[in-house]
């Protein structure tokens, strides 16, 4: 019965690893990655209400000073 030759194991396996080293890296390399998201400035839209000009005992808040 023969015997396994296992001399160029080595070098297939290490060539097997960088070949895949390098795929993932180029794999990973083309992949586009966003940008942290910063807080955009707004304006706040005025909306009219029809008691936004008369307040009284019951709209006011409670931390207000009567008038």
């Amino acid at each position: 019965m023969p015997q396994l030759d296992t001399s160029t194991w080595f070098i297939t396996i290490l060539s097997t690893i960088i070949t895949l080293f390098i795929m993932f890296q180029l794999k990973i390399s083309k992949h586009y990655y966003y940008h942290k998201p910063e807080p955009a400035m707004t304006m706040k839209q005025k909306h009219s209400t029809p008691w936004e000009a008369k307040w009284t005992k019951i709209y006011l808040p409670l931390l207000l000073p009567l008038q």
